[in-house]
């Protein structure tokens, strides 16, 4: 342990080594913890390494579960990580998705940098170093704080170790190898209170910080991760489940408070509104010729605007460009056209004039092909895909529409049987019949894999203000806030806004599907539909695309067949993970997750 544990991994993970940037730097593995914490440079790159941890969520083939293991989200590769699971053939022992060991190696990270960073005798005695010191302390403590959300999002309650190293090689008997479950309520309130004393040293904003660090924590992003953890344990899964009832320590103590708390709500709605009363964030917004919103371009550039005012917390550097757009785009540029949306997403897209397709009164039309051009159509496309809501156009490429790309030229998606980037001849093809256009920059060169880069938003106002009003349904039905912040998306979007005077039930239904709409192919889709446990209802069973199987033309009426693709499988013990069975054979206090 007197050498860097270097860096805990000694730095075997360059994780970040594309750009040149404060994430990128790495110090020599042969380094002693003596002197990193001499060393501004050192003790800056000890921390850049924490930074490393924070997942790149682009990568959906083997990157993170939340989409892939979604009802909105399909990844056709049998050698995915998501594969097993989404046909129930996994168990504590597949290791697929098993981030419990690395996020606790960010965790050891963290909280060996807070420990020792006042050391630092180079920044002690330089103009301005104290306050430089307080300040990376205070990432380092929400970068803990995150990992911990993180891992709780996953497996539930885990196991807190606060401010203390244990040493890697006590004997597998000592107490501190084999430290119990800390209940969930008590991670909650633990992770809100690192958050919180994160915040007093952090500068407000990115717009606080030069460039350069863009991507380095703030107290908003702080604020951003509380939200969405305190929205998280006021939802039923943790809020009044007796599923839970029986998952107690070896001691007896339950790890699941499973009375209903109606404060946990206001808890949460109050985080989300202290977010929009700072007043410097918004919804991105892009004005058309008219001068009026331009839903379709609003939408489509909270993404390729890097750093707008929606943008909360993101991850400086990702895989957007590879691997993300090499899976989007079509084949005769070049692409792997594999990360397909189901029609259960597609079909829950409202249409232009803000009615669902099977409301009542409905102007939505399945069948035949258009007879003339449509504000985002030409004629001759399916009907199914004509007078939808501008989000839809921005979120879901379907066979006739266009990829985006001003470098590689129109490339119109064929994903009949014969067509170019349809099921003959090639493994990589949508299986649902839809590919992902949201997040694409039409100035990538996919055929000559030269990506634009762009950071990764990972938190966004948007999601902000779906949080609140969830939360103020909840604990105060009817209050006027509910429809004014829900409208404000809806008019961003181009639609209708909702009326005021709909009941709790009806409303609470009204914010779930706005979220999906507004955050789909965000990785939140599958935490919401756990959190409201309904994921036993959305997640398993058949799912449905077009007949990828049939087809020799745009126009063949054989291909536009609701077609099964896909027969999942999800278990009541498929809402948590497992704890990894690894970690449950070396510590004999590490209770299970419920079913497995």
């Amino acid at each position: 342990m007197k050498r860097i544990y270097l860096l805990l991994t000694t730095f075997s993970l360059l994780l970040l080594q594309a750009c040149n940037s404060f994430f990128d730097q790495m110090p020599d593995d042969q380094l002693t913890l003596d002197l990193v914490f001499q060393s501004k440079q050192y003790s800056e790159e000890f921390l850049a390494h924490a930074y490393s941890y924070v997942r790149d969520e682009a990568d959906r083939k083997g990157g993170v579960p939340f989409d892939p293991l979604s009802d909105d989200f399909d990844v056709p590769y049998s050698e995915s990580p998501a594969y097993p699971l989404n046909i129930g053939n996994w168990n504590a022992a597949s290791g697929n998705y098993n981030f419990w060991q690395d996020y606790y190696r960010g965790i050891r990270q963290a909280t060996y940098f807070i420990l020792h960073i006042d050391e630092n005798r180079e920044l002690q005695g330089m103009a301005g170093g104290p306050q430089l010191i307080k300040q990376y302390k205070a990432e380092a403590r929400f970068l803990r704080a995150f990992f911990y959300f993180n891992l709780l999002r996953q497996y539930g309650p885990v196991i807190l170790i606060g401010d203390e190293i244990i040493e890697s090689d006590l004997d597998g008997n000592d107490p501190k190898m084999n430290l119990p479950r800390t209940p969930y309520d008590a991670c909650v309130d633990y992770i809100v209170s690192e958050l919180d004393l994160a915040a007093t040293d952090l500068p407000l904003h990115f717009t606080a910080q030069s460039e350069r660090d863009y991507g380095r924590a703030t107290k908003i992003a702080c604020m951003a991760v509380k939200s969405r953890l305190l929205l998280y344990a006021a939802s039923p899964q943790f809020n009044g489940n007796t599923e839970y009832v029986d998952v107690v320590n070896p001691d007896g103590t339950p790890l699941f408070n499973t009375q209903y708390n109606a404060t946990k709500w206001e808890r949460a709605a109050k985080a989300a509104k202290d977010l929009i009363d700072l007043d410097i964030l918004g919804l991105y917004k892009v004005a058309g010729d008219d001068g009026n919103i331009d839903p379709y371009r609003s939408y489509r550039d909270i993404f390729l605007t890097p750093w707008n005012n929606e943008v909360l917390f993101a991850r400086k550097s990702s895989d957007l460009g590879w691997p993300y757009e090499k899976h989007t785009a079509p084949r005769p540029i070049g692409g792997w056209p594999s990360y397909s949306i189901t029609q259960q997403l597609v079909d829950a897209y409202e249409t232009a004039s803000g009615k669902r397709i099977d409301e009542p009164g409905t102007d939505y039309v399945e069948n035949g092909f258009s007879q003339a051009d449509g504000t985002y159509t030409e004629a001759g496309t399916y009907m199914m895909y004509v007078n939808r809501e501008p989000r839809f156009y921005v979120t879901v490429l379907y066979n006739g529409s266009y990829y985006p790309s001003r470098v590689n030229g129109d490339q119109r998606m064929e994903f009949f049987r014969t067509g170019s980037s349809g099921r003959d001849g090639a493994r990589d093809y949508p299986h649902t019949g839809y590919i992902v256009g949201k997040n694409i920059s039409p100035n990538s060169d996919v055929r000559n894999s030269q990506f634009i880069s762009r950071p990764y938003v990972l938190y966004r106002y948007a999601e902000v203000l779906l949080s609140y009003v969830e939360a103020l349904n909840e604990s105060s039905p009817g209050h006027p806030d509910i429809a004014t912040y829900l409208n404000a998306i809806r008019e961003r979007a181009g639609l209708p806004g909702v009326p005021q005077s709909l009941g709790q039930s009806e409303m609470r239904e009204r914010i779930r599907h706005e979220r999906r709409i507004e955050l789909a192919i965000e990785n939140l889709r599958w935490s919401d539909t756990r959190r409201w446990k309904i994921a036993d209802q959305t997640d398993g069973g058949e799912f449905w695309g077009m007949n990828t199987g049939a087809g020799t033309s745009l126009h063949d009426p054989a291909y536009y067949q609701r077609t099964v693709f896909e027969r999942r499988v999800f278990r009541k013990e498929y809402y948590l993970f497992p704890i990894p069975q690894s970690e449950m054979d070396r510590n004999s206090n590490l209770v299970q997750n419920p079913g497995w």
